[in-house]
């Protein structure tokens, strides 16, 4: 089973364009974790691994938070907002991963998925050269983000909990996703936080940065 902390490899548009998305529910708040914890074992959770993952960074629109473009294992990697689930979980469709230095053309496709408009005078940007770009702007915000990340499952829905810090700033999240959305909702309510807003890493990311 592939999970959300396997590592990136690199991926065209066509190629991610064939990936079945996943819908998600996701959780951020502080003090959830323990909670969490102890419904994992009621719910006889599978472990899968702890992950320390490298420094990552997100790119914020100030046009749509529909869009979730990041930098992780050296790739810029894209996913789109396609839908929602009747129950309202989020459905983002992968839209490629890209290795730097990423081409003009393929950063232009990312740039007008985020409605953001930059002067791309070079034929390929390394990934100093695009945070450059980004935070010269005023219309894309990038965001540091180190997590460390715990995997599991619940009744063969994929989950984690994990620690988050955006810009030095910590939050905890839990997350179960799935393309089995009834599986989901028994997942969610067997780690009793179905009552918690369904809030995603370009949501939360926009909270803590004031956006």
């Amino acid at each position: 089973m592939s999970t959300h902390m396997d590592k990136n490899v690199a991926t065209s548009a066509s190629d991610a364009d064939k990936i079945a998305p996943r819908a998600e529910f996701r959780v951020f708040g502080h003090g959830i974790i323990d909670g969490v914890k102890d419904k994992m074992w009621e719910a006889k959770a599978t472990l899968f691994k702890a992950r320390k993952m490298p420094q990552e960074t997100y790119f914020l629109s100030v046009h749509t938070d529909a869009v979730n473009v990041k930098v992780r294992d050296g790739l810029l990697d894209i996913k789109t907002k396609t839908g929602e689930t009747p129950e309202g979980y989020e459905i983002f469709q992968p839209r490629g991963k890209f290795q730097f230095p990423v081409q003009r053309e393929e950063l232009e496709t990312i740039l007008d998925h985020l409605q953001v408009s930059l002067p791309l005078e070079q034929d390929s940007y390394t990934l100093e050269a695009f945070i450059a770009l980004a935070k010269a702007s005023s219309e894309l915000v990038p965001v540091s983000i180190e997590k460390m990340r715990y995997g599991f499952s619940v009744n063969g829905i994929i989950s984690e909990y994990a620690l988050v810090w955006f810009n030095g700033a910590l939050l905890e999240t839990v997350c179960c996703e799935s393309e089995n959305y009834e599986g989901i909702k028994t997942a969610v309510a067997a780690l009793g936080i179905e009552e918690l807003p369904n809030t995603n890493y370009l949501k939360a990311a926009r909270q803590v940065v004031g956006m």
